[in-house]
């Protein structure tokens, strides 16, 4: 059975860890986001703002972020992003993934400075040429964090049918207050996270790296199909 146009797109999306350097058209960005605030949204309130930066502003805000980590700033989120504690199974996949990661780039378990550094180019966006804070009303019920997501999601599959990759970033929840101030946000605006955009690095081992999916049994139940 081939696959449709739509699930092509879906299957084929990965998150790119590593970028090229060339530029994102304002065009094809402005495309990219209308497609994203096509998402469904609930009473049509539309939750979310993106705040999309590239070039020096772009490298100011990875600067200001990876001075206020190497300044030991404690991590202030505006949010609770994971469970908290997390659950032995969710544990588990969060480890995989990660290990995963190491694996591919040669970093060993136990190599817990190679971690930090990998972990650290969140804050450079991964060095890619575009580089989106995504915000939202804290005065916004759960549900609007539902339609967020799906735009975010309307974000991701647009850049891949134009040819870019994406990574979410929700590490920029950790330094919410640092991204909050640097940008001069109000108070009607929340972090939620961040998202790099740009064209994959087809030769980075990062973006070669494929975490598994659940079985369709392990998530969903089908009643009263033949």
């Amino acid at each position: 059975m081939s696959l449709t146009p739509a699930e092509s797109l879906l299957f084929a999306r990965r998150s790119a860890r590593a970028f090229l350097k060339d530029p994102v058209p304002r065009a094809d960005l402005e495309r990219i986001l209308r497609a994203a605030r096509s998402a469904p949204s609930g009473a049509n309130l539309q939750p979310g703002r993106f705040h999309a930066l590239t070039g020096t502003p772009l490298a100011e805000l990875s600067a200001t972020l990876l001075g206020a980590i190497e300044e030991g700033r404690p991590q202030v989120a505006q949010y609770s992003y994971f469970p908290n504690p997390m659950p032995p199974g969710l544990k588990a996949k969060q480890r995989a993934a990660g290990y995963a990661l190491y694996a591919a780039l040669g970093i060993q378990r136990r190599d817990l400075e190679g971690r930090r550094a990998q972990f650290t180019r969140n804050y450079g966006f991964f060095g890619a040429p575009v580089g989106i804070v995504v915000t939202i009303d804290p005065e916004m019920g759960k549900g609007c964090f539902m339609d967020l997501g799906m735009s975010l999601m309307a974000l991701m599959v647009a850049a891949q049918g134009m040819g870019y990759a994406t990574c979410g970033i929700g590490a920029l929840a950790n330094h919410a207050d640092v991204a909050h101030a640097h940008l001069g946000l109000g108070e009607d605006e929340m972090v939620v996270c961040g998202m790099a955009l740009g064209r994959a690095d087809p030769a980075a081992p990062a973006n070669g790296v494929e975490t598994a999916r659940d079985p369709l049994e392990a998530f969903a139940t089908l009643r009263g199909f033949s």
